[in-house]
């Protein structure tokens, strides 16, 4: 008998298969005491361990490439972390084994994350997999990890590791769906730029049978547990309609009466350029500078590092727009060199532009880096800056960009909710302002962007954070200038039409989103845009707002 369940959709499309589920995490290794002369050959051990952990995650990375390199990266500096290191060594010292000295050691350090207020608890599930790595190496056991299988099939999952994730074949696996994460979770972002459907935060994903079939609607989050003839042909036929939108779709992003909304991407670093280009991309909305800083957390590259990868950007887009994020350092991208160690509250700490304020010098290199990566070149350069809070933030930053002789335009993020409120304010300082939805939603209800227990609050169709989009659109208009979204929420094509519709200028995704977003676009006038977005700010729940906007779109 048919029953439907309903998760968050992440990413889009529809996938209907067998269900196959994730191995099961390693076991706890034994508390046995070992003599005080092994302690030194356990330690040797744990080091190795950690160390190939550390480049196998790496190779994983470069592998992927694109966000999952980044990504990647940062479990594997994880890995490497002296602290933990420490304390791995400290408890092999009076008679740990190594595989036990690493299981106590991690547990401790994610009990402190967790009696931190779950701030940090997005990253939970990275050093559970990076533990579960090391363990597994030391016990001489396979990982724990997709299942093998030669024919399709949808997997399930707790929740999935970046490390997993990045390195899906999407000819096997037709898409996923976990129990934990939300919509800007790693598995999430993830699944979007490898273009496999995903439903996450499902209570109960765990217990559907080895083998049962399922139907996954990744635009919806609804899952249909063994589908009868006639919905999986519904399902099938919506899908290929889609595909044959997406394939008539072409060229810049506008509405069905020529609206121009361009449509940009989201890139962290030059691995992800060819799937920009390729998608059609018109410029990139948001270029994460971090994966440079994350080769080595105790020094910043250097400036001839930095003109390097950022030319290697500005010339795939001539006569485009480019628009760089100076390094947002801090919260779960700590670096040794930059970022406090001792915060009870990354997230609200000194991260981002306040990070790069009382460092100056990192800050001064990396805008004259951008400065001479753009020289000779007809890209339109933007350089913007995260986590700007008031006037006296966006003031800094632009005086710091002058200083350093940089021949562009000066923005700063949205990304907290006094930056909306104050949005004209901040506009006598700066050119633009770049909306970052999921931080933005973060601050906004108090509500951690990588926690599946309040993925609803994650939600970017909530009225109150379509209340700040409209604010900070309406403060450009009136400023004169641009206001764009880089956040996931713009890779949703129904939501797209409603930020359309709220005022916002540009719209900058990851490259598989494109498409999906430019074929919805082109179907509605602005004027339907616009009233979309009035039903969904009118609205008293983000499943309201949804139902409202699209209401509107489909003439009921």
């Amino acid at each position: 008998m048919e029953t439907t369940l309903r998760g968050v959709g992440v990413s889009h499309g529809v996938a209907i298969g067998e269900v196959r589920h994730m191995g099961t995490a390693v076991l706890e290794p034994p508390a046995k005491q070992i003599p005080a002369e092994e302690a030194e050959r356990e330690q040797g051990r744990a080091r190795q361990a950690v160390e190939a952990v550390a480049a196998d995650l790496i190779a994983r990375g470069n592998l992927a490439g694109g966000e999952a390199q980044h990504v990647l990266e940062a479990q594997a500096m994880m890995a490497q972390d002296p602290e933990l290191m420490a304390d791995v060594e400290r408890r092999i010292a009076v008679g740990s084994t190594a595989e036990r000295g690493v299981y106590d050691a991690f547990a401790a350090y994610r009990a402190l994350l967790a009696n931190a207020g779950e701030y940090l608890a997005g990253r939970v599930a990275d050093l559970d997999d990076v533990r579960n790595r090391i363990v597994a190496r030391l016990l001489g056991v396979p990982m724990p990890g997709v299942p093998d299988s030669d024919e399709p099939y949808v997997l399930i999952a707790r929740d999935l590791a970046p490390a997993d994730t990045a390195l899906l074949d999407p000819a096997l696996v037709l898409g996923f769906v976990t129990e934990e994460g939300g919509p800007t979770s790693h598995s999430a972002i993830l699944a979007r730029a490898l273009g496999v459907p995903a439903v996450v935060a499902l209570p109960g994903a765990g217990e559907l049978a080895e083998g049962t079939v399922i139907a996954v609607d990744g635009s919806t989050g609804e899952i249909f547990v063994e589908p009868n003839a006639e919905k999986r042909a519904e399902m099938e036929s919506a899908a290929a309609a889609r595909k044959a939108a997406l394939s008539a779709s072409s060229g810049p992003g506008a509405t069905s009466d020529g609206h121009k909304v361009p449509l940009l991407a989201n890139v962290g670093g030059p691995g992800d350029v060819p799937a920009a280009v390729e998608a059609g991309a018109e410029g990139v909305g948001l270029f994460r500078t971090e994966f440079l800083f994350l080769d080595d957390s105790k020094r910043a590259p250097s400036e001839e590092k930095q003109v390097a990868a950022y030319r290697a950007v500005l010339e795939a887009f001539p006569e485009g727009r480019v628009v760089v994020r100076v390094l947002d350092a801090g919260a779960d991208k700590p670096l040794d060199f930059l970022t406090p160690a001792d915060e009870p509250n990354p997230a609200l700490g000194v991260r981002g532009l306040r990070s790069l304020l009382d460092h100056p010098d990192v800050l001064r290199t990396q805008l004259t880096a951008l400065a001479k990566a753009a020289q000779g070149l007809p890209v339109h350069l933007e350089v913007m800056a995260p986590m700007v809070a008031d006037r006296a933030d966006a003031k800094a930053f632009a005086d710091a960009c002058r200083e350093a002789g940089l021949r562009a335009k000066f923005g700063a993020m949205v990304e907290i909710p006094s930056a909306a409120l104050r949005a004209r304010s901040i506009l006598r300082e700066v050119e633009f302002l770049s909306l970052g939805t999921n931080d933005l939603a973060q601050y906004t209800f108090a509500a951690d962007r990588q926690v599946g227990a309040v993925s609803r609050l994650q939600d970017p169709w909530q009225p109150a954070l379509l209340d700040l989009v409209a604010l900070s659109a309406e403060a450009a208009r009136a400023e004169g200038r641009s206001c764009g979204v880089c956040g996931e929420a713009a890779s949703d094509p129904l939501l797209a039409c409603v930020l359309t519709g709220l005022g916002v200028t540009s719209l900058s995704m990851g490259a598989a989103s494109i498409p999906y977003v430019r074929a919805t676009l082109a179907k509605y006038t602005l004027a339907q845009c616009e009233r979309a977005a009035a039903a969904a700010r009118a609205a008293d729940s983000a499943e309201e707002a949804r139902v409202a906007a699209q209401g509107v779109l489909s003439g009921e």
